[in-house]
């Protein structure tokens, strides 16, 4: 009824007396106390943290606390060890009891705290005990009357909390790291622990900074959203124990139960009591790096050794060794491919399996961009896999196109694989060209969700070259794909590929996760020639600590759930199934091709063959063998060579083809999709004997093709490429110009790709004479319009442009106008779509009209003039030049880090739409910027006959006034560092590489 009279008393007014009228009303109905619009006190019974880590001192004010509506009150997690095993069950029930009655009574704040533990007492694991309670309460319907707080010396890295956060808790106080921080002593090697609270700090900040990166690659901005979230999988936790205790959190080969963790604690309490009491001395534990008495580790100083023998000396004993040495039963725990077994088949005799030299071409290096490692560490790899027909990968940082020249020796130097990646670094139409497969990055299995990053000190100019950014400038390449955010986006990507390299495969690199199979099924219809399951076990020690442990699963989840998902639904036959993450023996590769996959990475394998000993400091470029670095002094100390990779690719090869041998499979393709041929081994172990894998294995058989067996039907006949646009090449090849004009449909896409990938095979980098070609396109273009369009390439669209306009433009230049015939104002509307000029690296771009979203995105090199943008953009642009001739969207420069953009502000509101955090602000003064953007208006008005740039440069000393630069810090910096660089090297003064040692650059 309330809502009926303020309907009637509402036609058609204004939106302030809608307003006025909603806020009278529901005061009216709801009183004072009631109403939802007043921001009275009564409304805001909350504390508000400035972040979710208590300090020992912060919890005491939080018990004291006595404000209007506050009850708390502390619970012990805690547990009778004389109850045994049983006790930690009946004590979470008193737990949910009790909190069910304190709800009941009006406590808000509930204080789950371990203090008290005793040799009579043991804990309750703080995220079990506080999992318990939040889904109780939720079960019971009162979960959001109350708060959780943790007071535990449990928790104390970035997972730790994170798990806590994401299965409902408000706060945690983690009052034995605290106690500990106390403790530092200058006499224990602290230097500055008379400040106890500044430690504190630090701590607080590093746990702070490492959840903000978990949040923000799951993309999730607040802590309020992921609280609660459980964006979990459970591995080696059984279904009956998920249930109840951690209830829709995934878990698929089942495991331990409440009596398992209850015995572990037990044990560990035990320890405690009888080893340590009165003790400091604890185990160093080796969960992170290798310790003699810590942890079992995959690679190990004598299982590294082991393999680099067998390779150096091209010995298949020695290789039996290392062989033995990882697939012994101490190490089948650490996998859970250790924990199967082949069945016993029917053998047939080595010599009618298929030859080494086939099975190589197989196998593919981990995606190890140049930059993460050093030059002739990325060289070699490329070098002994080109020799055996293999395939290596260039990763993400783009290619020197001197690589794609054959040596004198015969030797190429090229990478097969060319990744194309969020960051887009180098992505050229000449570096496309140059690959026998794209690899589309969509996420990496050592750090899923993070993307790559390269620090500043590692991009020296070289690098910087190759990457078409700044030296010395840091350079992050996090997801999304801005040019993908559904799988008709993805399906479209693909395509641009195929039309600027029709000669190579599509691939799309997944992580091994829940749900990929769903993902890889939509991938293989997106029409990708092959798709990569990569597991968490690889990447280099640049990965965070927390990710390297806890992001992502092992490939045999995510690799038996694709093959399953894409047989279930007929797809299989269309793509190749590939896997990564840590395949270290013949063994490895068997397992592999049971459960799927046809071909390999070898990531880490290939860098232990070429001297990697395991430092993990890749991030420091302090690599003491040359190759995580970009030192030039460690560089030198660099030894390996491509002899020694191909030593270890043909030991794998040949061992797989004994085990090929005795379970009766003559080819690879054969043996791929067979898992009815393993088995669970048995397990002497009181936890593994409960995993279940089952769920792996399931036989699929019976549905359809396991391995790849037809061809992707691209239709690129259909394109206008192929129909009208390939036929202007020749005479332009020939040094005549060529002058066509072309009716265009939003249907006809990625049109030009083609045309250019064809003359960057004939041409390289330079391309064509300025206007070789010139195209008048009439109508409107369909997605990735020029996508990577090279010099030589004049093409101009009048009617409109759809998204994607100009992607990885690489020299060409595209003018948009609307119809001669247009009855709207041009700098007004709308004409070309989102993500324009999506990691262009050179070229130009006039568009008479308004883009949309993202206009610009990880532009590293392209120059372009628009009359307004949506939101976002020059969005993670790190080079370039943009001139904007009108109002942008808010959120402007997010992430920018190079490149300059020029904004006319002419209502003087620009800086409240700028996002602040890595540019500063100026006016147009500079006279060389003056020049530049004087010229650019010219040029724009020329091509596209604008009004608005006319009006602007009629007016030139008053317009130029409305131009407000926005430039990146850093980049500001680069560049004043880089003029002084060369003003001193000039005069002589001092060594370069010493000077820029000196001035805490870059090395190299």
């Amino acid at each position: 009824s309330y809502f009926k009279q303020l309907f009637a008393q509402v036609t058609n007014p204004p939106i302030d007396a809608i307003r006025e009228t909603v806020v009278t009303s529901l005061s009216s109905a709801l009183g004072a106390e009631g109403n939802l619009l007043n921001e009275s006190p009564e409304q805001c019974r909350l504390i508000k943290l400035k972040q979710p880590i208590l300090t020992n001192q912060d919890m005491a004010r939080l018990r004291s606390y006595k404000g209007k509506g506050f009850q708390q009150k502390t619970l012990p997690i805690l547990f009778e060890v004389e109850d045994g095993v049983n006790g930690m069950q009946k004590s979470l029930d008193e737990l949910c009891a009790k909190v069910e009655d304190l709800v009941s009574q009006g406590v808000t704040i509930l204080i789950l705290s371990d203090r008290g533990v005793s040799e009579s007492k043991a804990r309750i694991p703080a995220l079990l005990a506080s999992a318990a309670v939040h889904h109780h309460l939720m079960r019971i319907k009162q979960r959001t009357r109350i708060s959780l707080v943790v007071e535990s010396g449990e928790p104390r890295e970035v997972h730790h909390y994170a798990v806590l956060f994401g299965f409902g808790v408000a706060a945690i106080n983690p009052w034995l790291a605290f106690d500990i921080i106390d403790r530092r002593s200058v006499e224990d090697g602290f230097e500055g622990s008379e400040d106890r609270e500044g430690l504190a700090d630090h701590y607080i900040k590093a746990i702070g900074q490492g959840l903000l990166k978990i949040m923000s690659k799951m993309g999730i901005s607040t802590l309020q959203s992921y609280r609660g979230a459980q964006i979990f999988e459970a591995v080696g936790l059984s279904s009956a124990f998920v249930d109840r205790y951690f209830t829709w959190t995934q878990t698929r080969i089942e495991g331990i139960g409440i009596d398992e963790v209850a015995k572990d604690v037990m044990s560990l309490h035990q320890s405690a009591v009888e080893e340590y009491h009165g003790s400091n001395n604890l185990p160093v534990g080796g969960h992170y790096a290798w310790r003699r008495d810590g942890e079992a580790h995959l690679h190990s100083p004598q299982m590294i050794a082991s393999m680099q023998k067998s390779i150096f000396l091209n010995s298949r004993e020695e290789f039996y060794n290392f062989c033995n040495t990882v697939d012994d039963q101490s190490r089948q725990l650490l996998t859970i491919r250790g924990l199967l077994k082949f069945k016993e088949s029917k053998s047939v005799p080595l010599s009618e399996v298929e030859d080494v030299k086939s099975i190589v071409k197989r196998f593919t290096t981990g995606a190890m961009s140049f930059g993460s490692i050093s030059r002739e560490a990325h060289e070699m790899i490329a070098v002994g896999m080109n020799r055996i027909g293999g395939k290596s990968n260039s990763g993400e940082g783009g290619e020197d196109p001197a690589r794609f020249i054959r040596d004198e020796n015969g030797d190429l130097r090229r990478s097969a694989i060319k990744q194309v990646a969020s960051g887009r670094f180098g992505v050229t139409s000449h570096y496309l060209v140059n690959a026998d497969e794209l690899q589309i990055k969509l996420a990496q299995g050592a750090k899923p969700g993070e993307g790559g990053q390269l620090p500043g000190h590692k991009v020296s100019p070289e690098i910087g070259a190759v990457r078409h950014s700044t030296p010395g400038v840091t350079l992050i390449s996090p997801p999304p794909h801005h040019d993908i955010y559904s799988i008709e986006d993805l399906a479209q990507l693909i395509f641009d590929l195929k039309n600027a390299n029709d000669r190579s495969r599509v691939s799309v690199k997944l992580v091994s996760s829940v749900g990929v199979g769903t993902i890889a099924s939509g991938v293989a219809k997106a029409k990708a020639d092959a798709i990569l399951i990569s597991g968490f076990e690889g990447g280099t020690g640049a990965s965070p600590i927390t990710s390297v442990k806890h992001a992502g699963v092992p490939w045999e989840l995510g690799l038996a759930e694709a093959q399953q998902s894409l047989v279930d639904n007929g797809l299989r036959s269309r793509v190749v199934l590939q896997t990564d993450g840590q395949l270290r023996t013949p063994r490895d590769i068997a397992i592999a091709a049971l459960l799927g996959a046809e071909e390999w990475g070898v990531g880490t394998g290939a860098l232990i063959s070429l001297g990697c000993i395991m430092m993990r400091k890749c991030h420091l470029n302090t690599c003491p063998v040359g190759i995580a670095t970009q030192d030039p002094e460690l560089r030198s100390r660099f030894k390996g060579k491509p002899e020694y990779l191909i030593n270890y690719i043909f030991l794998l090869a040949e061992g797989l083809r004994e085990v090929m041998a005795s379970l009766g499979f003559r080819k690879v393709s054969d043996m791929v999709g067979r898992s009815d041929l393993l088995e669970t081994a048995a397990v002497d172990h009181p936890k593994a004997s409960k995993l279940d894998l089952s769920l792996i294995l399931r036989s699929v058989g019976e549905k359809g093709n396991l391995c790849h067996s037809e061809n992707q039907d691209h239709e690129l006949e259909k394109t206008l490429d192929q129909k009208v646009l390939l036929k202007l090449a020749e005479p332009a090849f020939r040094g005549k110009f060529v002058r066509e004009e072309v009716e265009i449909k939003n249907i006809d896409r990625s049109a030009c790709t083609q045309l250019s990938a064809a003359i960057s095979r004939q041409f390289g980098l330079s391309g064509l004479q300025e206007n070789a070609i010139r195209i008048k396109f009439n109508g409107v273009a369909g997605q990735s319009f020029m996508a990577f369009g090279v010099k030589g390439i004049h093409s101009h669209v009048e009617g409109e442009v759809n998204d994607y306009c100009g992607k990885g433009l690489s020299g060409g230049r595209i003018v948009v106008t609307p119809p001669a015939n247009a009855n709207f104002t041009a700098e007004s509307n709308v004409i070309c779509g989102n993500v324009a000029l999506y990691g262009a690296t050179s070229g130009q771009l006039f568009v008479r009209g308004i883009a949309g979203e993202r206009f610009a995105v990880r532009n590293s090199g392209a120059v372009a003039v628009v009359e307004g943008t949506g939101d976002h953009g020059c969005e993670y642009m790190t080079g370039g030049r943009v001139v904007i001739l009108g109002q942008t969207g808010k959120n402007f420069a997010a992430g920018m880090s190079g490149g300059i953009a020029w904004v006319y502000d002419e209502d003087g509101c620009f800086h409240n739409r700028v996002n602040h955090e890595l540019v500063e602000l100026s006016r147009l003064s500079d006279e060389e910027d003056l020049e530049f953007v004087f010229k650019l208006l010219n040029q724009h008005m020329v091509y596209t006959e604008s009004t608005k740039a006319a009006d602007i440069l009629d007016d030139w000393e008053n317009g130029s006034r409305k131009f407000v630069r926005v430039m990146p810090t850093a980049y500001r910096l680069a560049l004043e560092s880089q003029v002084k660089l060369e003003r001193v090297v000039e005069d002589g003064v001092m060594p370069l590489d010493a000077l820029m040692a000196e001035q805490g650059g870059y090395h190299g």
